[in-house]
C-alpha cells in the first residue's frame, strides 16, 4: 500500500505565521522555512519577537482561527483519500493544527507541540524527533509502505528525498534553484498526476 505524505502550510493552507504577521503588523515574523532551513534557530527567533511584544499562544490561535484551507485543498485532499491513505507531515504544532484539520475533514497528522507556561507565553518547542519528517518516510519504509511526498520548504527537503517518489509543491525560486532535479509541481490538478504516476509504477 502507498502512502502520500505532505506538508501542511504553503500546500493546504496559508503559512500561520504570514497570516498573525499581517494581523500583527510584526513583519519580522513573516520569515519562514522558506527562508531559513535551521527550524531551532527560526522558532527562537520567533518565540523572542513574541515576547518582546507581549504576545501570547492564545493571540496565534485567535488568527488562526479565522484561517481557511488554500483554494482547492479541500477536494483535493478528498482526492487523495479516495486514491490512498493520506498523512500530513508537519513541523507545525497540536495547539496550532486543530481547527485547521477540522476544516480538511481531519487527515492524519503528525506534528510537534509548545512549551507554554502558567500565564499562556510560549516558552519553547517539543519537537516530535529532530528530522521528524524523514523518520516518519523511514518508518512507513519499514512497515512495508511505500512513500510519496510533496512540500514547499527547506525542511520538506529530506522527506522528499528520503521518500521512494515526491516532488516540490509551489516552492518559491530559492529552494528550486537549489534544488534542480527536483520535479516542480504548482497546481493540484499537477501534484495529482504526480501522485498517480506515482502509484502506476508499483
Amino acid at each position: 500500500m502507498d502512502i502520500v505524505c505532505l506538508d501542511l502550510e504553503g500546500v493546504l493552507v496559508p503559512e500561520i505565521w504570514i497570516a498573525f504577521a499581517e494581523k500583527t503588523g510584526i513583519e519580522e515574523l513573516k520569515i519562514t522555512t522558506r527562508d531559513e532551513p535551521d527550524y531551532h534557530k527560526l522558532m527562537d527567533y520567533r518565540i523572542g519577537i513574541l515576547r518582546s511584544h507581549g504576545l501570547f499562544l492564545s493571540d496565534i490561535q485567535g488568527v488562526i482561527a479565522g484561517i481557511k484551507p488554500l483554494p482547492g485543498a479541500y477536494d483535493f485532499v478528498m482526492k487523495v483519500r479516495e486514491m490512498t491513505q493520506l498523512v500530513i507531515l508537519s513541523d507545525t504544532f497540536t495547539e496550532f493544527a486543530l481547527p485547521l484539520m477540522r476544516q480538511l475533514d481531519y487527515p492524519t497528522i503528525l506534528c510537534n507541540s509548545l512549551k507554554v507556561d502558567s500565564e499562556g507565553c510560549i516558552t519553547g518547542i517539543n519537537m516530535r524527533a529532530e528530522n521528524g519528517k524523514k523518520k516518519a518516510i523511514e518508518g512507513f519504509r519499514h512497515m512495508g509502505f511505500r512513500t510519496f511526498a510533496s512540500g514547499d520548504s527547506y525542511n520538506d527537503i529530506a522527506m522528499i528525498r528520503e521518500a521512494d517518489g515526491g516532488c516540490l509543491f509551489r516552492a518559491p525560486e530559492n529552494i528550486i534553484k537549489e534544488e534542480k532535479d527536483l520535479e516542480i509541481v504548482s497546481s493540484y490538478d499537477g501534484l495529482i498526476d504526480a501522485i498517480r504516476r506515482f502509484r502506476d509504477e508499483e
